[in-house]
């Protein structure tokens, strides 16, 4: 993948800064484990704080069931679950990130969110051809800011993959 490429994966748009455009995007900053993932921020609802949903039968193990939410039904995936990162531990950090997919709303428990990221297009690296628990057409970029890498997540494609168990006419 060449240095465009995250580029245009990104959809990444052009602000007028002073005598420079420069080509910037804005990621929620979470954490699963050990890592830090990003989201673009746009899909983003709100953050809630961790409660635990009404179990529905014969559900995915990472589906842990559904809310509601101002009377919207929604469906509470748990990415640690998903990515198989154990053990899964409900604490005070852990939070409900609630997403806009579309015409869908979608909870996604993660074990915290730290800030909003901006990234511009010569902090994205490509993402290495790797074996895990993310297929690689749901990575965007690795995003490099100081000390810190992001792995950047198309949460939109992710949460509409057909393994993810969640009917898009219902969701």
């Amino acid at each position: 993948m060449n240095q465009t490429a995250p580029r245009k994966a990104l959809g990444l748009t052009s602000v007028q800064s002073g005598a420079h455009e420069l080509d910037i995007r804005e990621f929620l900053a979470f954490k699963l484990g050990d890592e830090e993932y990003g989201i673009d921020i746009l899909q983003v609802q709100e953050i809630r704080s961790f409660e635990r949903p009404t179990r529905m039968a014969n559900a995915p193990e990472h589906i842990l069931g559904v809310v509601n939410l101002r009377g919207v039904i929604v469906p509470i995936v748990d990415m640690r679950i998903k990515f198989n990162l154990n053990p899964v531990n409900y604490d005070h950090f852990t939070v409900v990130i609630v997403l806009n997919i579309g015409s869908r709303v979608v909870g996604m428990v993660v074990d915290g969110v730290s800030d909003v990221i901006t990234l511009t297009p010569e902090q994205l690296r490509p993402v290495p051809d790797l074996s895990s628990a993310i297929a690689s057409d749901h990575l965007l970029a690795i995003g490099s800011l100081e000390n810190r890498m992001l792995i950047l997540i198309d949460i939109g494609k992710l949460m509409s993959s057909s393994d993810m168990g969640i009917d898009p006419s219902t969701a």
